[in-house]
């Protein structure tokens, strides 16, 4: 008989036994520590992929068809079903072009495992006997013991200071004494994806599940990342007063539920030992929702989903986003488009400027000396991923972090392809869950396990397809270089003949574009993918000419970028005010321009947020524009892109090229010049490696390797 068992985080949550085409299982009673009753596994049970996002019952009905493949020794191949697999090494295959795939590791011919990573788990359907040459020894070797049940949850309602109550379930291990707890704050329901927190508890931790206010079950005005800071110090303090706690408090969670973490840690709270951040939210005007001071149009989609008591993500789905963005004024648009009022998009539209409203959420602006060691998780294409810059800056001069930034979206570790744009068969990692216990236990349990001597930044560089590793970020190891917008002629971006060179251009330059709000340039996304930040073949959009194109000559040796860029513009315009969207790009041999990353604001927020400064027409103004993080190796023959406009449709709302921006119901067109060599030298500063440490696989197995 085949007997195969699921683990997440190495726990045994499942047994199968497949008996003439059909799956039995016994799925684990977390309350008990024990197996169920033996039962057929149909379509119906969900519990599996709540668990670990893996479809079981697929891929246990699939081993003999993908063996046989397997026994081609092909590369490559596809199955009856739809699946794509392609060869790794000589012992594992990955699904591609999927989010969370099934990957199979291979013995002898035989599926030994599929392996399905995500952000901050990995899962894994294993053949009996085979354990041990999976990632599961390592989790063998930190926790040689069975894992604890899990008491019924209580929920409680906590006294906030200002008399609200917010909602939290408090789960406990089945354990004598007190014990640490780990927190998640979250505005989409306690109770939804709590399976995915239970291997907390399992392993010895009090785990509190709590509504952000006005979300769920929890009382008050929900107001995004506002109430942040001061409701994270009071639930930490009563933590902290429970029977059952230790006094000892760390936070997991992403996007959101990372952003609370950081607004937790800077109310200076002595009870918050640790941090697993994974995407987080930033600050408003840096990040969400509120990005260079432009509005972020693209995140409807969340906040469609959040705008009722309860969370909707179907709201997020919808196929007239294009009628919805030109709904004016803005205060009408979620009436007209869902129905009903929402009473935070309504109240962020009316705070234009960077006010006491938004800075009240600014967890980097309030953060005092006290430091939380952190666990700082995200990607390359994450639209929170200024969240984390933001991070990583503040925590600079800290050494009690570490930072795993990889090729991911938003969504995290679960990607081989995103929209058009192939990663290494090594871009997804299986050790991400060892990462987060093992810094649990070292910051809370006191457990000497070496995580906080391992490399303090692990990154991915795309191109090159390698992991590597830093001891800090920005990475040491890399040099600034200036590359400067330039061209042989007037006008010369307007027709994708902007160079970027290395030397100052000693004559001035420009190129002039119209802008029109009306028909803004787009920002390649699915609105309803949630996603904001993907890469994109921008190759036909770049011939709009709305978009400068500057770009170098065709690389004569590999080129790896690592970090943000920086650009400074200089600008004149016939209007008071526009937006500045730039992009960089990776320009292949047949002319594909693919965008790696990008940055933008306002014009009138070029030297603080806090208040307006209108331009006078025909005047140049310097702008400066940080744009999102990358690592990525520019090959031989390719050239490095950088685009330069002022609309970017799904991303932000079209400024209006009005005083009052995107808020306008009135638009013109702006006349726009991009001014070039002597004084207004406009150019982008990059950094690039000169040397750099290549990590060992990490997402190699093996239990001797």
């Amino acid at each position: 008989m085949d007997r195969w068992g699921f683990y997440v985080s190495g726990i045994r949550y499942g047994i199968f036994e497949k008996e003439e085409g059909r799956i039995f299982h016994r799925s684990l009673l977390v309350e008990e520590g024990e197996f169920g009753e033996r039962r057929e596994l149909t379509r119906e049970e969900t519990w599996y992929q709540r668990l670990g996002k893996m479809d079981v019952l697929k891929a246990l009905c699939h081993v003999e068809e993908y063996e046989t493949a397997l026994a081609e020794e092909k590369e490559r191949f596809d199955t009856a079903a739809g699946t794509r697999y392609e060869k790794k090494n000589g012992n594992e295959y990955v699904e591609r072009e999927v989010k969370y795939p099934e990957n199979l590791l291979i013995e002898d011919g035989r599926i030994i495992a599929f392996v399905t990573p995500g952000r901050d788990f990995c899962a894994l359907l294993v053949r009996e006997g085979y354990e041990d040459r999976t990632i599961l020894s390592r989790w063998n070797e930190m926790y040689p013991d069975e894992p604890y049940r899990m008491s019924e949850p209580k929920t409680y309602m906590v006294p906030m200071r200002d008399g609200v109550r917010l909602a939290a379930d408090v789960y406990l291990p089945r354990k004598e004494g007190r014990v640490p707890t780990v927190l998640v704050r979250t505005p989409y329901g306690k109770s939804g994806g709590k399976e995915s927190y239970y291997r907390f508890v399992q392993r010895g931790y009090a785990l509190v599940i709590q509504d952000v206010r006005g979300r769920e079950d929890s009382e008050g005005e929900w107001l995004p990342m506002y109430y942040e800071v001061e409701d994270g110090d009071d639930t930490l303090n009563w933590i902290a007063g429970e029977p059952w706690s230790d006094g000892n408090v760390s936070m997991t969670g992403g996007s959101y539920l990372g952003y609370v973490q950081w607004a937790a840690a800077a109310s200076g709270n002595p009870h918050l030992k640790a941090m697993l951040s994974s995407v987080c939210a930033g600050s408003s005007f840096v990040d969400m929702p509120r990005r260079g001071g432009c509005f972020n149009a693209g995140m409807l989609a969340w906040a469609f989903a959040v705008s009722g008591q309860r969370m909707a993500p179907e709201k997020m789905v919808r196929d007239d986003w294009d009628e919805g963005l030109e709904i004016r004024p803005l205060e009408e648009l979620a009436e007209k488009a869902l129905g009903y009022d929402v009473p935070f998009l309504r109240k962020w539209i009316s705070h234009m400027d960077y006010d006491e409203m938004w800075r009240h959420g600014n967890w980097k602006e309030r953060f005092g000396k006290r430091r939380v060691p952190a666990l700082i998780m995200s990607g390359w294409f994450d639209d929170n991923g200024m969240g984390t810059t933001e991070a990583l800056d503040l925590y600079q001069d800290y050494d009690e972090k570490k930072v795993v930034l990889g090729p991911w979206m938003h969504s995290g570790n679960a990607d081989y392809d995103i929209h058009g744009f192939a990663l290494g068969d090594n871009a997804l990692r299986y050790d991400l869950d060892l990462l987060n216990f093992a810094w649990l236990e070292h910051y809370m349990n006191g457990v000497d396990n070496g995580i906080e001597k391992t490399p303090k930044v692990e990154y991915y560089t795309m191109g090159s397809n390698e992991w590597k590793s830093a001891e800090n970020w920005p990475v040491p190891e890399t040099k600034e270089v200036v590359m400067y917008l330039d061209g042989d002629r007037e006008d010369a971006a307007l027709v994708n003949q902007g160079r970027l060179s290395l030397e100052r251009p000693r004559s001035k330059g420009t190129d002039t574009y119209l802008y029109d709000p009306g028909n803004p340039s787009v920002n390649i996304i699915d609105m309803s993918e949630n996603e904001l930040e993907v890469p994109g073949d921008y190759t036909e959009e770049e011939k709009r000419d709305d978009i400068l194109c500057y770009s170098t000559e065709r690389l004569e040796e590999d080129m790896t970028i690592t970090g943000d860029a920086l650009a400074e513009i200089y600008i004149s315009s016939d209007c008071e005010d526009t937006d500045l969207m730039v992009r960089v790009t990776d320009v292949d041999e047949s002319g594909r321009s693919m965008k790696l990353a990008d940055g933008v604001i306002s014009v009138r927020y070029r030297n603080q947020f806090s208040r307006p400064e209108y331009m006078e027409p025909g005047k140049v103004y310097p702008v400066k524009i940080r744009t999102t993080k990358l690592s990525h190796t520019f090959k031989k023959g390719h050239r490095l892109r950088v685009t330069v406009t002022s609309g970017a449709k799904n991303f932000i709302f079209p400024n209006r090229n009005m005083q009052n921006g995107f808020y306008s119901v009135e638009m013109k067109t702006a006349r726009n010049s991009i001014h070039r060599g002597g004084e207004y030298a406009s150019q982008v500063r990059l950094r690039e490696e000169v040397k750099c440490r290549k990590s060992d696989d990490p997402v190699n197995i093996a239990k001797n390797e």
